[in-house]
């Protein structure tokens, strides 16, 4: 009997991308994209997960559960009379309709919501004009010759809308774990008027609570990062599991989601998050690539190894120097 034995290394370089394309594969299937190679390896070394909200802990189709006009808490009845010289005195299906006029064209979840909302109590939703969308804050446009503008109360407060009975009830919807958006209307000239509140409900996955809980078994800190109110954000984390209430942030915008989460309290542990190539040059030898980077002396006609290949110009890497990090306003 003949036996031949051919030993190539060639296998495990074909084997190692192989497999790689399908655990990516395998995993965008659910719901989890993964930029590169080096993103992947480098998870293995993450002490934190942040999560966002609506669509990845919950299901991200919330619905409309409760709606209140201004009017109608004031005892008023809609249309008798002005709560001020320019707005007036609505009942729930104006807001509504106003409301769904303003999100007509949107695709966000909440104005999904509303649409629906109005579909099911048969509605005539007018025309609006003007409208503009407001990141992380909500959206704005002409309406019946009304300025409206539905949002948060965040933005609200910006705006100077008041109402003390709304906001009482903003905040025990949101201590329920509801998302609340207003309806003003705030005139060029004139004060804004709050015509009333929408309250939303949203579910948690079914897998959420197991997936936060398999990663606090393994170590690792999670995040939950929100644009929603805090009552909101804080009733989601403690059904998924997340109990401590300072590792949720609440009412952040979607430009500073991408910032390192609590900031004051991280680790000196490696984390996954972006890297700022000023800060890490300006902190290289506490960095966690300062020991691998590259630095020789540039001869002439030859560009200088360690800046444009500088490992901490990527997107994610292993940061080891969150506690020593200067000031961002003094920079």
């Amino acid at each position: 009997v003949s036996v031949l034995v051919i030993a190539c290394p060639c296998a495990l370089g074909l084997a190692t991308p192989a497999t790689l394309m399908v655990g990516t594969g395998l995993a965008a299937r659910r719901g989890i994209l993964v930029r590169d190679v080096q993103a992947l390896e480098l998870m293995r070394a993450v002490t934190l997960v942040a999560f966002d909200k609506t669509g990845t802990l919950t299901e991200g189709r919330p619905k409309l559960v409760d709606s209140l006009a201004a009017a109608v808490l004031a005892g008023m009845a809609p249309g008798a009379g002005p709560v001020t010289d320019t707005a007036p005195a609505i009942g729930r299906a104006t807001l509504l309709a106003w409301a769904a006029a303003l999100q007509a064209g949107s695709t966000h979840p909440l104005a999904k919501a509303v649409l629906r909302a109005a579909e099911a109590n048969k509605l005539a939703v007018p025309k609006a004009d003007g409208v503009r969308a407001v990141a992380g804050r909500g959206i704005e446009g002409q309406v019946a010759g009304h300025a409206l503008k539905l949002g948060s109360s965040a933005w609200m407060a910006t705006l100077g809308v008041a109402d003390a009975a709304l906001q009482q009830q903003a905040q025990a919807w949101a201590a329920q774990g509801r998302s609340v958006a207003w309806l003003a209307d705030v005139p060029a000239q004139g004060a804004p008027t709050a015509l009333g509140l929408l309250a939303f409900g949203d579910q948690a996955k079914p897998g959420a609570a197991a997936a936060v809980a398999a990663l606090q078994r393994e170590g690792i800190r999670v995040v939950l990062i929100s644009g929603d109110n805090r009552g909101a954000a804080e009733a989601l984390a403690r059904e998924v599991g997340i109990l401590d209430m300072r590792e949720v942030q609440a009412e952040v915008l979607p430009g500073d989601k991408a910032a390192p989460a609590s900031p004051a309290r991280q680790p000196a542990r490696p984390v996954a998050q972006r890297c700022e190539a000023q800060r890490c040059e300006a902190q290289k030898p506490a960095c966690g690539h300062g020991g691998r980077r590259r630095e020789r002396r540039s001869r002439p006609g030859r560009r200088r190894r360690g800046s444009g290949d500088d490992p901490c110009r990527r997107w994610w890497h292993r940061r080891g120097h969150a506690d020593r990090r200067p000031d961002p306003a003094a920079r």
